[in-house]
Protein backbone atom coordinates (compact mmCIF):
# COMPACT_ATOMS: atom_id res chain seq x y z
CA UNK A 1 0.00 0.00 0.00
CA UNK A 2 1.34 3.32 -0.96
CA UNK A 3 1.60 6.04 1.48
CA UNK A 4 0.17 9.48 0.34
CA UNK A 5 1.39 12.26 1.70
CA UNK A 6 -0.42 15.22 1.37
CA UNK A 7 1.40 18.32 0.27
CA UNK A 8 2.42 20.81 2.67
CA UNK A 9 1.18 24.71 1.90
CA UNK A 10 4.29 26.66 1.55
CA UNK A 11 3.73 29.91 0.23
CA UNK A 12 6.78 31.82 -1.01
CA UNK A 13 7.68 34.71 0.86
CA UNK A 14 7.30 38.47 -0.81
CA UNK A 15 10.74 39.71 -2.31
CA UNK A 16 12.20 42.32 -0.10
CA UNK A 17 11.41 44.80 -2.84
CA UNK A 18 7.60 44.08 -3.07
CA UNK A 19 7.68 44.50 0.76
CA UNK A 20 9.22 47.71 0.58
CA UNK A 21 6.90 48.97 -1.96
CA UNK A 22 4.01 47.55 0.15
CA UNK A 23 5.26 49.54 3.23
CA UNK A 24 6.08 52.78 1.09
CA UNK A 25 2.23 52.44 0.18
CA UNK A 26 1.02 52.34 3.41
CA UNK A 27 3.13 55.00 4.47
CA UNK A 28 2.41 57.28 1.96
CA UNK A 29 -1.58 56.75 2.75
CA UNK A 30 -1.08 56.98 6.54
CA UNK A 31 0.54 60.22 5.29
CA UNK A 32 -2.30 62.00 3.53
CA UNK A 33 -4.90 61.20 5.94
CA UNK A 34 -2.53 62.69 8.58
CA UNK A 35 -1.48 65.54 6.19
CA UNK A 36 -5.88 66.31 5.26
CA UNK A 37 -6.38 65.93 8.95
CA UNK A 38 -4.65 68.45 9.72
CA UNK A 39 -4.81 70.83 7.44
CA UNK A 40 -8.79 70.60 8.76
CA UNK A 41 -8.48 70.66 12.25
CA UNK A 42 -6.07 72.90 13.05
CA UNK A 43 -7.38 75.68 14.86
CA UNK A 44 -10.91 73.88 14.49
CA UNK A 45 -10.68 71.14 16.78
CA UNK A 46 -9.75 70.83 20.63
CA UNK A 47 -8.21 67.71 20.87
CA UNK A 48 -5.73 68.46 17.69
CA UNK A 49 -4.43 71.22 19.75
CA UNK A 50 -2.14 68.07 20.97
CA UNK A 51 -1.10 67.37 17.20
CA UNK A 52 -0.53 71.06 16.17
CA UNK A 53 2.76 71.85 17.96
CA UNK A 54 4.37 69.51 15.04
CA UNK A 55 7.30 71.12 13.51
CA UNK A 56 5.78 72.26 10.64
CA UNK A 57 9.42 71.04 8.88
CA UNK A 58 8.34 67.26 8.71
CA UNK A 59 5.29 68.49 6.28
CA UNK A 60 8.21 68.70 3.85
CA UNK A 61 10.75 66.24 5.75
CA UNK A 62 8.26 63.44 5.36
CA UNK A 63 7.02 63.71 2.18
CA UNK A 64 10.84 64.01 0.65
CA UNK A 65 11.78 61.28 2.81
CA UNK A 66 9.26 58.66 1.12
CA UNK A 67 10.14 59.93 -2.26
CA UNK A 68 13.69 59.03 -1.73
CA UNK A 69 12.39 55.81 -0.85
CA UNK A 70 10.46 55.44 -3.66
CA UNK A 71 13.06 55.75 -5.67
CA UNK A 72 14.99 53.07 -4.74
CA UNK A 73 11.97 50.69 -5.21
CA UNK A 74 11.60 48.42 -8.59
CA UNK A 75 9.49 48.29 -10.36
CA UNK A 76 8.95 52.38 -9.49
CA UNK A 77 5.63 53.22 -8.03
CA UNK A 78 4.81 56.05 -9.98
CA UNK A 79 0.97 56.47 -8.83
CA UNK A 80 2.78 56.34 -5.05
CA UNK A 81 5.27 58.70 -6.24
CA UNK A 82 3.36 61.11 -7.86
CA UNK A 83 0.95 61.58 -4.65
CA UNK A 84 4.23 62.27 -3.01
CA UNK A 85 5.06 65.05 -4.90
CA UNK A 86 1.29 66.49 -4.60
CA UNK A 87 1.42 66.23 -0.97
CA UNK A 88 5.24 67.68 -0.87
CA UNK A 89 4.33 70.40 -2.79
CA UNK A 90 1.19 71.34 -1.03
CA UNK A 91 3.05 71.22 2.47
CA UNK A 92 6.04 73.12 1.46
CA UNK A 93 4.40 76.27 1.79
CA UNK A 94 3.04 75.43 5.09
CA UNK A 95 6.68 74.02 6.52
CA UNK A 96 7.54 77.59 7.01
CA UNK A 97 10.19 78.22 4.79
CA UNK A 98 10.61 82.01 3.55
CA UNK A 99 11.70 84.84 4.88
CA UNK A 100 15.40 86.10 4.39
CA UNK A 101 14.29 87.78 1.36
CA UNK A 102 14.49 92.07 0.21
CA UNK A 103 12.75 94.31 2.49
CA UNK A 104 10.56 97.63 1.05
CA UNK A 105 12.91 100.58 0.55
CA UNK A 106 11.21 103.42 2.48
CA UNK A 107 9.18 105.88 -0.42
CA UNK A 108 10.73 109.33 -0.35
CA UNK A 109 9.51 111.26 2.73
CA UNK A 110 7.52 108.29 4.52
CA UNK A 111 8.17 108.31 8.62
CA UNK A 112 9.84 105.25 9.16
CA UNK A 113 9.71 103.40 13.07
CA UNK A 114 11.44 100.90 14.68
CA UNK A 115 9.14 98.11 16.33
CA UNK A 116 10.29 95.40 18.91
CA UNK A 117 7.76 92.84 19.78
CA UNK A 118 8.84 90.55 22.53
CA UNK A 119 7.65 87.92 25.19
CA UNK A 120 9.47 88.74 27.71
CA UNK A 121 9.85 85.42 29.96
CA UNK A 122 7.74 86.36 32.86
CA UNK A 123 9.51 90.05 32.74
CA UNK A 124 12.27 90.21 34.89
CA UNK A 125 11.85 87.76 37.19
CA UNK A 126 13.08 84.50 35.96
CA UNK A 127 10.34 82.71 37.66
CA UNK A 128 7.53 80.78 35.13
CA UNK A 129 7.54 77.10 33.86
CA UNK A 130 11.36 77.47 32.98
CA UNK A 131 13.58 78.82 35.40
CA UNK A 132 16.17 79.10 33.81
CA UNK A 133 17.89 82.63 34.47
CA UNK A 134 18.13 81.78 38.10
CA UNK A 135 17.91 84.90 39.83
CA UNK A 136 16.83 88.57 39.84
CA UNK A 137 17.61 89.83 36.11
CA UNK A 138 15.71 93.47 36.04
CA UNK A 139 19.66 95.49 35.12
CA UNK A 140 20.06 93.19 32.28
CA UNK A 141 16.41 92.93 31.47
CA UNK A 142 16.11 96.47 31.24
CA UNK A 143 19.41 97.40 29.82
CA UNK A 144 18.39 94.72 26.82
CA UNK A 145 15.47 96.65 26.05
CA UNK A 146 16.93 100.42 26.31
CA UNK A 147 19.71 99.40 23.73
CA UNK A 148 16.93 98.57 21.34
CA UNK A 149 16.03 101.89 21.02
CA UNK A 150 12.59 101.59 19.44
CA UNK A 151 9.82 104.37 18.35
CA UNK A 152 7.08 101.66 19.81
CA UNK A 153 7.67 98.55 21.88
CA UNK A 154 5.29 95.41 21.93
CA UNK A 155 5.77 93.53 25.11
CA UNK A 156 3.82 90.46 26.36
CA UNK A 157 4.27 88.49 29.75
CA UNK A 158 4.02 91.37 32.08
CA UNK A 159 3.93 89.55 35.05
CA UNK A 160 5.53 87.08 37.74
CA UNK A 161 4.45 83.80 38.58
CA UNK A 162 4.20 82.26 41.57
CA UNK A 163 1.74 79.50 41.68
CA UNK A 164 -0.31 81.36 39.54
CA UNK A 165 0.01 84.76 37.79
CA UNK A 166 1.21 87.99 40.00
CA UNK A 167 -0.02 90.93 38.37
CA UNK A 168 2.65 94.25 38.29
CA UNK A 169 2.15 97.58 39.22
CA UNK A 170 4.74 99.58 38.07
CA UNK A 171 3.67 101.97 35.53
CA UNK A 172 5.52 104.61 37.62
CA UNK A 173 9.19 102.25 37.33
CA UNK A 174 8.26 102.21 33.03
CA UNK A 175 7.72 105.56 32.69
CA UNK A 176 10.66 106.99 34.93
CA UNK A 177 13.03 103.89 33.22
CA UNK A 178 11.30 105.35 29.52
CA UNK A 179 11.47 108.83 29.85
CA UNK A 180 9.78 110.21 26.90
CA UNK A 181 7.32 107.19 26.61
CA UNK A 182 3.63 106.88 26.39
CA UNK A 183 2.76 104.06 28.73
CA UNK A 184 -0.03 101.59 27.97
CA UNK A 185 -0.66 98.36 30.23
CA UNK A 186 -3.61 95.95 30.00
CA UNK A 187 -3.04 93.15 31.98
CA UNK A 188 0.01 91.48 31.18
CA UNK A 189 1.09 93.41 27.81
CA UNK A 190 2.72 96.86 27.64
CA UNK A 191 3.36 98.85 24.55
CA UNK A 192 5.88 101.81 25.02
CA UNK A 193 5.57 104.41 22.18
CA UNK A 194 7.18 107.96 21.25
CA UNK A 195 4.97 108.66 18.95
CA UNK A 196 2.03 110.43 20.17
CA UNK A 197 -0.67 107.92 21.11
CA UNK A 198 -4.38 108.99 20.24
CA UNK A 199 -6.26 105.82 21.29
CA UNK A 200 -6.27 102.96 23.28
CA UNK A 201 -9.35 100.50 23.58
CA UNK A 202 -8.95 98.72 26.62
CA UNK A 203 -11.48 95.69 27.70
CA UNK A 204 -12.45 95.78 31.65
CA UNK A 205 -11.52 93.22 33.86
CA UNK A 206 -14.28 90.84 35.14
CA UNK A 207 -14.80 90.28 39.02
CA UNK A 208 -12.37 87.15 40.20
CA UNK A 209 -9.16 88.73 41.06
CA UNK A 210 -6.73 86.75 38.13
CA UNK A 211 -9.55 87.73 35.40
CA UNK A 212 -7.13 90.27 34.01
CA UNK A 213 -4.64 87.25 32.89
CA UNK A 214 -6.80 84.38 32.36
CA UNK A 215 -9.72 86.53 30.80
CA UNK A 216 -8.23 89.59 30.05
CA UNK A 217 -7.48 90.78 26.78
CA UNK A 218 -4.63 89.12 24.88
CA UNK A 219 -4.33 91.39 22.02
CA UNK A 220 -3.58 94.89 23.39
CA UNK A 221 -4.89 97.76 20.49
CA UNK A 222 -2.69 101.05 20.55
CA UNK A 223 -3.60 103.86 17.75
CA UNK A 224 -0.59 106.19 17.65
CA UNK A 225 -0.40 109.18 14.97
CA UNK A 226 2.51 109.11 12.49
CA UNK A 227 2.53 111.89 9.94
CA UNK A 228 -0.70 112.76 8.95
CA UNK A 229 -2.46 109.48 9.46
CA UNK A 230 -3.41 107.24 12.58
CA UNK A 231 -1.54 103.79 12.54
CA UNK A 232 -3.13 100.75 15.00
CA UNK A 233 -0.26 98.95 16.74
CA UNK A 234 -1.78 94.71 17.75
CA UNK A 235 0.04 94.09 21.05
CA UNK A 236 -0.80 90.02 20.99
CA UNK A 237 0.16 87.15 23.34
CA UNK A 238 -2.26 84.19 22.79
CA UNK A 239 -2.95 81.57 25.40
CA UNK A 240 -0.57 78.19 25.38
CA UNK A 241 -2.50 75.64 24.61
CA UNK A 242 -1.65 73.20 27.74
CA UNK A 243 0.09 73.17 30.81
CA UNK A 244 3.77 71.35 30.55
CA UNK A 245 3.33 70.82 34.30
CA UNK A 246 0.60 69.24 34.50
CA UNK A 247 0.58 64.92 33.80
CA UNK A 248 -0.95 63.88 30.71
CA UNK A 249 -2.50 61.10 32.73
CA UNK A 250 -5.05 63.54 34.67
CA UNK A 251 -8.20 64.58 33.48
CA UNK A 252 -6.84 68.17 34.89
CA UNK A 253 -4.25 68.00 31.93
CA UNK A 254 -7.43 67.53 29.27
CA UNK A 255 -9.58 69.64 31.39
CA UNK A 256 -6.93 72.98 31.21
CA UNK A 257 -6.07 72.37 27.65
CA UNK A 258 -9.70 72.59 26.70
CA UNK A 259 -10.55 75.67 27.77
CA UNK A 260 -7.52 76.88 26.64
CA UNK A 261 -8.55 76.56 23.53
CA UNK A 262 -11.99 78.08 24.40
CA UNK A 263 -10.17 81.08 25.37
CA UNK A 264 -7.85 81.33 21.99
CA UNK A 265 -11.00 80.92 19.96
CA UNK A 266 -12.62 83.66 21.94
CA UNK A 267 -9.51 85.89 21.49
CA UNK A 268 -8.91 85.32 17.60
CA UNK A 269 -12.82 85.96 17.61
CA UNK A 270 -12.14 89.32 18.96
CA UNK A 271 -9.22 90.24 17.60
CA UNK A 272 -10.40 89.34 13.88
CA UNK A 273 -13.72 91.33 14.73
CA UNK A 274 -11.54 94.42 15.87
CA UNK A 275 -9.68 94.23 13.07
CA UNK A 276 -12.56 93.78 10.34
CA UNK A 277 -13.64 97.07 11.76
CA UNK A 278 -10.50 99.11 11.73
CA UNK A 279 -9.77 101.13 8.84
CA UNK A 280 -6.35 102.05 9.88
CA UNK A 281 -3.22 100.77 8.39
CA UNK A 282 -2.61 98.53 10.77
CA UNK A 283 0.53 96.00 12.14
CA UNK A 284 -0.43 92.92 14.58
CA UNK A 285 2.61 90.95 16.24
CA UNK A 286 3.57 88.79 19.33
CA UNK A 287 3.62 85.34 20.63
CA UNK A 288 0.73 83.50 18.78
CA UNK A 289 2.07 80.18 20.75
CA UNK A 290 1.12 78.72 17.15
CA UNK A 291 3.49 77.59 14.22
CA UNK A 292 0.09 77.83 11.95
CA UNK A 293 -0.63 81.42 11.57
CA UNK A 294 -1.43 83.33 8.65
CA UNK A 295 -1.51 79.85 6.82
CA UNK A 296 -3.77 77.23 8.40
CA UNK A 297 -5.14 79.97 10.85
CA UNK A 298 -6.18 83.08 9.50
CA UNK A 299 -6.89 86.88 11.23
CA UNK A 300 -9.22 88.06 8.00
CA UNK A 301 -9.04 89.71 4.57
CA UNK A 302 -6.23 91.21 3.76
CA UNK A 303 -3.87 91.05 6.81
CA UNK A 304 -0.83 89.08 5.52
CA UNK A 305 1.53 87.57 7.60
CA UNK A 306 5.19 89.13 6.83
CA UNK A 307 8.13 87.31 5.91
CA UNK A 308 11.56 88.14 7.54
CA UNK A 309 13.90 90.35 5.43
CA UNK A 310 16.69 89.30 7.75
CA UNK A 311 18.36 85.58 9.08
CA UNK A 312 17.69 81.79 7.46
CA UNK A 313 15.07 81.15 4.89
CA UNK A 314 13.57 78.50 7.49
CA UNK A 315 12.86 81.24 10.47
CA UNK A 316 12.36 79.81 14.23
CA UNK A 317 11.82 81.74 17.50
CA UNK A 318 11.01 78.97 19.65
CA UNK A 319 12.97 77.75 22.19
CA UNK A 320 16.22 79.60 22.70
CA UNK A 321 19.16 77.55 23.41
CA UNK A 322 20.24 76.70 27.10
CA UNK A 323 16.38 78.00 28.72
CA UNK A 324 15.46 75.25 29.82
CA UNK A 325 13.29 73.48 27.46
CA UNK A 326 16.09 70.63 26.11
CA UNK A 327 14.54 70.84 21.97
CA UNK A 328 16.35 72.40 19.34
CA UNK A 329 14.94 75.96 17.67
CA UNK A 330 12.09 74.28 15.33
CA UNK A 331 9.12 76.70 15.98
CA UNK A 332 8.16 80.06 14.84
CA UNK A 333 5.65 80.99 17.30
CA UNK A 334 6.25 84.60 16.66
CA UNK A 335 4.77 86.81 14.05
CA UNK A 336 4.11 89.87 12.38
CA UNK A 337 1.16 91.04 10.09
CA UNK A 338 -0.10 93.90 8.71
CA UNK A 339 -2.75 95.31 6.32
CA UNK A 340 -2.92 98.67 4.82
CA UNK A 341 0.08 100.98 3.26
CA UNK A 342 2.28 99.37 5.72
CA UNK A 343 6.46 98.95 4.13
CA UNK A 344 8.30 96.40 5.60
CA UNK A 345 12.27 97.91 5.60
CA UNK A 346 13.73 95.27 7.67
CA UNK A 347 12.06 91.84 9.94
CA UNK A 348 14.44 89.96 11.79
CA UNK A 349 14.58 87.60 15.09
CA UNK A 350 16.77 88.71 17.44
CA UNK A 351 18.25 86.78 20.22
CA UNK A 352 18.87 88.25 23.95
CA UNK A 353 21.39 87.38 26.57
CA UNK A 354 19.13 84.53 28.62
CA UNK A 355 16.35 86.57 29.43
CA UNK A 356 13.36 84.70 27.69
CA UNK A 357 12.99 81.52 25.84
CA UNK A 358 11.55 83.80 22.58
CA UNK A 359 14.04 85.70 19.87
CA UNK A 360 12.14 89.29 19.99
CA UNK A 361 11.22 90.29 16.72
CA UNK A 362 12.83 93.49 15.26
CA UNK A 363 10.92 95.54 12.48
CA UNK A 364 11.61 99.06 10.44
CA UNK A 365 8.71 99.69 8.89
CA UNK A 366 7.12 103.11 7.00
CA UNK A 367 3.77 104.26 6.27
CA UNK A 368 2.66 107.00 3.44
CA UNK A 369 1.56 109.19 6.42
CA UNK A 370 2.46 112.84 4.42
CA UNK A 371 -0.95 114.33 4.67
CA UNK A 372 -3.98 114.19 7.40
CA UNK A 373 -6.63 112.50 6.93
Amino acid sequence: MTEVVSPVDTETPAPPRRRLSRTLRAATAAWVLFFAAHVLLTGRWWLWMFVEPVPPLLLFAVPLLLLLLAAAVRPRPRWTALVLVAVLVAGTPLAGFGGAGPGTAPRPGAPVLRIFSWNTGYWESGTGYKDFRGDDGTDAFYAYLKQQNADVYLLGEHLHWNNGPVRLDDEPTLRARFPGYQVNVEGELVTLSRLPVVGTHPRPDGPEPDSWYWHGNKAQRTDVRVGGCVFSLYNVHLPQPVDTRLSPFTGRFYSFAHGQYDRVQTELGALRADLAGNRNPLLVAGDFNSPWMGSLIPLGDGVEARDLTEGAPLPSSFPLADTGWGMPRLWRLDWVFTRGEVDVARYAFRPNPRLSDHQAQDLTVSLPCGSAR
